[in-house]
């Protein structure tokens, strides 16, 4: 397991990540998955026993369930505080009332405690925000945020699906009064969703911020399960929850690309889309999530797969994103500042 800092701060995060969308299966996430107590000990030992000290949750996540199997699994493994890096959020609906989601002061400051509880710690190691929240200003998240990092209940901030320009707003107001910024952007990005490149990551680049990948095998849709296009594998969450959005005609070239990949290596197409997720120089820490230790252990061996530079081009192209204005009339009037030869 390799291991890179987490934006500009000095913590040292494993390349993989566990995400535990999997854990607990209660209301709509059980089409997610609905591990129990065992099985995410399992998972969660395996995980570590691997080298992986990173593991992502929310809130939201069956209803506070996984939260609490997280906490149950790290006291029942007896590890080092220290040495796992617990990250969570904040910004679901959380209860039935008008104030039970959402990123106003008043609801991150109440979700910590509630989160910390169901985690059994004193503090958490990154706490995002979830996503926007269009009713509140993001001057009153930031400040809010500021506060329970001075409060020791958070170590750091990060944030989750928002557009570039919301994010370095955000940056410039912690900056320019001296609060908490964000480290890091966990955001949808797979080798069949390249989205992020266009805004996200030259901000996180200019800025400095870690990108955690979601999703890096499309909700499922680049695993065996989905080795040919009439495949519609039962029990695969693609079956019942057909997200994220992904571009079928992008898919198809893509997977074009994976099968006889995946036929010349031996590995499986999930190793292999993982692994090229990893070679782009801006990802920090890929999330992954499993329903089983088998599940788990195939995808925790995309840190030891070394693509070939002909490999990274041949899914490089075949996943190429369309151009877009004004991207390729930056393209065009960059020419001029080229050096030409004499």
């Amino acid at each position: 397991m390799r291991y890179r800092l987490l934006g500009k701060t000095g913590l040292y995060v494993s390349e993989l990540c566990l995400g535990t969308m999997t854990f607990g299966g209660k209301g709509f996430w059980e089409v997610v998955g609905k591990l129990g107590a065992s099985e995410v000990e399992g998972i969660l030992g395996t995980a570590l026993e691997a080298g992986v000290n990173f593991v992502d949750t929310a809130n939201v996540y069956s209803e506070g369930e996984s939260e609490k199997l997280v906490g149950a699994a790290l006291a029942s493994l007896k590890r080092d505080r220290d040495k796992v890096i617990v990250a969570t959020k904040v910004r679901g609906r959380t209860g039935p009332g008008p104030n039970d989601a959402g990123l106003s002061r008043g609801h991150i400051l109440s979700a910590i405690d509630a989160s910390l509880r169901r985690l059994k710690l004193d503090y958490v190691d990154l706490y995002q925000i979830h996503g926007v929240d269009a009713d509140t200003p993001i001057e009153e998240t930031v400040r809010a945020l500021d506060d329970v990092v001075r409060a020791g209940k958070v170590r750091y901030v990060g944030f989750s699906n928002l557009p570039a320009w919301l994010a370095m707003k955000a940056l410039v107001h912690a900056d320019h009064h001296g609060l908490a910024r964000f480290v890091s952007a966990q955001m949808y990005y797979s080798v069949v969703g390249r989205d992020i490149e266009r805004e996200v990551v030259p901000l996180a680049q200019d800025q400095g911020i870690a990108i955690l990948p979601w999703s890096p095998l499309a909700g499922g849709l680049l695993s065996d399960k989905f080795a040919t296009e009439e495949a519609k594998p039962e029990g695969a969450r693609r079956s019942q929850f057909d997200f994220p959005p992904v571009d079928r005609h992008r898919l198809r070239t893509v997977m074009g690309v994976l099968r006889p990949m995946a036929s010349e290596t031996g590995m499986s197409i999930s190793r292999l889309a993982l692994a090229w997720t990893l070679t782009r120089p801006f990802v920090t820490s890929v999330i992954i999530g499993a329903k089983s230790r088998a599940q788990l252990t195939d995808n925790l061996a995309a840190s030891e797969v070394r693509l070939t530079p002909e490999q990274i081009q041949r899914l490089d192209e075949a996943s190429a994103l369309p151009p877009e204005y004004p991207g390729w009339m930056l393209e065009h009037q960059h020419r001029d500042r080229r050096p030409q030869g004499g």
